[in-house]
């Protein structure tokens, strides 16, 4: 399990346990964090699983799709350098102690 910590809207941190293999989508959800409505179930075909992720481990994740570029950038919240969907980031173990702030939705 690879620990990552996690910010509500409210501004409320917890750290979780995340199931390597799973996206973060998945792994924030099965944490009950009920302000993450990932409305298409992890297709890439909307915005309500974005997140933010701090800029130094931001450049340590897979390069983005084109999908989910298009997506974000239309997104009121998009922070280049910043943005992901978190349903497109398979949590694997380089991944602890991640630190992942939930987006507004748009």
């Amino acid at each position: 399990m690879v620990k990552i910590s996690v910010t509500d809207l409210e501004g409320q941190t917890s750290t979780i346990e995340a199931e390597v293999g799973l996206s973060l989508m998945e792994n924030i959800r099965n944490n009950d964090f009920d302000d993450m409505a990932a409305v298409c179930g992890g297709c890439c075909s909307c915005c309500t699983c974005h997140v933010f992720i701090e800029e130094e481990q931001y450049a340590k994740l897979p390069d983005m799709e084109d999908d989910e570029q298009y997506l974000l950038e239309d997104s009121e919240h998009f922070q280049s350098g910043s943005s992901r969907l978190s349903c497109q980031v398979e949590v694997d173990d380089s991944m602890d102690g991640l630190k992942v702030t939930l987006a507004p939705e748009d």
